[in-house]
């Protein structure tokens, strides 16, 4: 605090200048209500071609996350989480993203790498547990499934931060659930993109739970979105299971960001409909009738029913639709239930871009140890 003389030999304490907003708020605060396309007006200004591909996304998304769990219980998944319920989250999120931009996901998010383009066996591999990643990263876009909470959150901050110093046209969406928003990882990555203006987009899936712990137990904000005016960015707030709405706001803030505006926090309120994962027991901490009033607001039948009463969607496309989505589960299922062939020495081979000395010590031991046994180590597994 700083002094100010007065009249008369008093003086009284005041602010100095630095406390001033050093930007209006107003404008950075979210919708009172999430905001919603589907069964509004808004909805007949929306291209039909969006609206029947959202449909076809949802459709194969809902199915690879029901063979994705089917795995699980075979042996050929170690975990898996499902996004069940959160189908529009995960595809609009892909989908508002150019070739070139960067996808941030968490663990929760394979979907939304399959449906930028990435082989649904490449998006498992990591929870099979056979490589850290499975696809290369810079090849697809996509930065690796993570799955520490939020610890992706500041890489796609420092990602964008650097594509903006190179001049690089390229805006990252970084992903995370509503227990990531919990983490110091988040609240340092918000503020360093909003200092820096960084062109990045924070998406976060409320789903109502981080794992059995509900959000009125993590946060009293009024929304997730709210958050954003603490560090001087836009807040958003929309419902998580209306595909176009979510298309839309996610769409707007990474063309805000192409165009030199900064981030923005976006929260989608949606529900997983599954357990946490399939280690999870959801009926410990949650009621059939809660996720039976959820199941009214699918994102999968919100849209289906916007299509139908449009006279966009007949038979015979969902027909396809389906088709399509059960030819990949098929496909999945039959690359999924082949042993993998897995190499021992691997794990040294990306571990730094120059081995150091003791790392290829421990490479010389394997070999050897692999040597003795007659094995070249590259076997399938035996599992």
């Amino acid at each position: 605090m700083s002094v100010q003389e007065r009249p008369g030999g008093a003086y009284r304490p005041t602010p100095p200048p630095a406390w001033k907003p050093r930007t209006d708020p107003a404008p950075l605060l979210p919708d009172p209500e999430p905001y919603r396309i589907l069964g509004t007006q808004d909805v007949s200004g929306t291209d039909p071609e969006l609206l029947l591909r959202l449909y076809a996304e949802l459709v194969r998304g809902r199915r690879y996350n029901a063979q994705a769990t089917a795995l699980t219980k075979q042996g050929r998944l170690a975990v898996y989480p499902s996004s069940t319920g959160q189908e529009a989250c995960q595809v609009a999120a892909a989908l508002a993203l150019q070739a070139h931009d960067w996808l941030f996901p968490s663990y929760r998010d394979t979907l939304a790498a399959v449906a930028r383009g990435l082989d649904p066996v490449q998006a498992l591999t990591l929870l099979r547990g056979d490589w850290h990643t499975g696809y290369d990263p810079r090849e697809h876009r996509i930065a690796p499934l993570c799955t520490p909470l939020a610890t992706q959150l500041p890489h796609a901050v420092g990602l964008a931060h650097a594509a903006r110093l190179k001049g690089d046209d390229v805006v990252a969406l970084a992903m995370v659930g509503d227990g990531g928003t919990s983490e110091g990882d988040f609240h340092e990555a918000l503020n360093f993109a909003a200092v820096w203006q960084a062109p990045v987009v924070f998406l976060v899936q409320n789903n109502g739970f981080a794992i059995s712990v509900p959000l009125a137990k993590q946060t009293a904000a009024p929304s997730l979105a709210h958050k954003a005016v603490g560090y001087g960015m836009p807040g958003r707030l929309v419902d998580g299971n209306d595909a176009v709405a979510v298309h839309q706001v996610l769409s707007e803030a990474v063309a805000r960001a192409r165009r030199g505006g900064g981030p923005t926090l976006v929260e989608a309120v949606t529900y997983r409909m599954d357990a946490h994962t399939n280690a999870d027991d959801a009926t410990r901490y949650r009621g059939e009738s809660e996720v039976d009033a959820w199941r009214e607001h699918d994102p999968i039948r919100l849209l289906e029913a916007e299509l139908t009463g449009r006279g966009l969607l007949d038979e015979d496309t969902k027909r396809t639709a389906a088709e399509a989505a059960e030819t990949m589960a098929a496909r999945l299922r039959e690359r999924m239930n082949a042993d993998p062939v897995l190499d021992p020495m691997d794990l040294f081979a990306h571990v730094y871009a120059e081995q150091t000395g003791q790392l290829r010590e421990q490479a010389a031991q394997l070999r050897a140890e692999l040597d003795a046994e007659g094995t070249d180590g590259s076997e399938g597994d035996a599992r």
